[in-house]
């Protein structure tokens, strides 16, 4: 460390004088001015952390006051179902939790899988994503109102002959999203597998079926046996 000349001047009369002299007062006010300050920006981050307000617990949140349920009438595979639900309650958890119809699974629960798809009106949708109160007096047909009393449908027989599951979780809502397959393929309707989208589709090919199901994932893997499936059940429909 560098010497001040004040310094330098003190250690030449030391060693002339062989006795030590006292700093002078100026050095000692310097010295204990600069100990304070910085004593005093050490302190600062600790005094700030004290004094900051301490953040919103959840308890101080006001909590939003309850929605009220209300009566909601839904036709659900023919049969009318009285619920009391809240307004927010979306289609999907309206079958399972208060219509009791369990068929339906909640996968994602963000439209993403398929597997809570159901058909409002002959047309597939996700459960998940709409709310029970917007279906009042529409058709709504679930995995449990595609059969008849007595046997399954030609899809359902289709599924099971071509062992298009395996644990079966994806099934109900690849069963009714292949079903309404079947149906828009039959009323025309184009898919972005088709050459033409003006036309109707010449045929139901594999690659028309993997991209009218491609909203509908198996974690299993079966796609090869769905397709068929839903081949086989198209030709037994022609």
């Amino acid at each position: 460390m560098s010497l001040t000349p004040h310094d330098a001047r003190r250690d030449a009369q030391t060693e002339a004088t062989g006795e030590p002299t006292a700093p002078s007062e100026p050095s000692r006010r310097r010295f204990l001015q600069s100990a304070a300050a910085a004593a005093a920006l050490g302190a600062a981050p600790h005094l700030r952390a004290q004094n900051a307000p301490e953040p919103a617990t959840a308890a101080d949140t006001p909590t939003p006051p309850p929605v009220p349920a209300q009566p909601v009438r839904l036709n659900i595979n023919g049969r009318e179902y009285a619920l009391h639900i809240e307004p927010r309650v979306t289609l999907l958890d309206a079958l399972r939790d208060y219509a009791g119809l369990t068929g339906t699974k909640k996968g994602c629960d963000r439209g993403q899988c398929g597997a809570c798809t159901v058909l409002v009106e002959g047309r597939r949708i996700n459960a998940c994503l709409t709310l029970a109160v917007m279906h009042e007096g529409q058709r709504i047909t679930t995995v449990e109102g595609l059969a008849s009393a007595s046997a399954p449908s030609t899809m359902q027989r289709a599924f099971i002959e071509r062992d298009a599951l395996q644990c079966g979780f994806c099934t109900p809502g690849q069963l009714c999203s292949a079903t309404a397959c079947l149906t828009e393929f039959a009323a025309g309707a184009a898919s972005a597998a088709t050459a033409d989208v003006r036309a109707r589709p010449p045929e139901l090919s594999d690659a028309e079926i993997r991209e009218r199901m491609s909203g509908n994932i198996c974690r299993c893997g079966a796609y090869a046996n769905i397709v068929a499936a839903v081949r086989d059940a198209h030709s037994a429909s022609a």
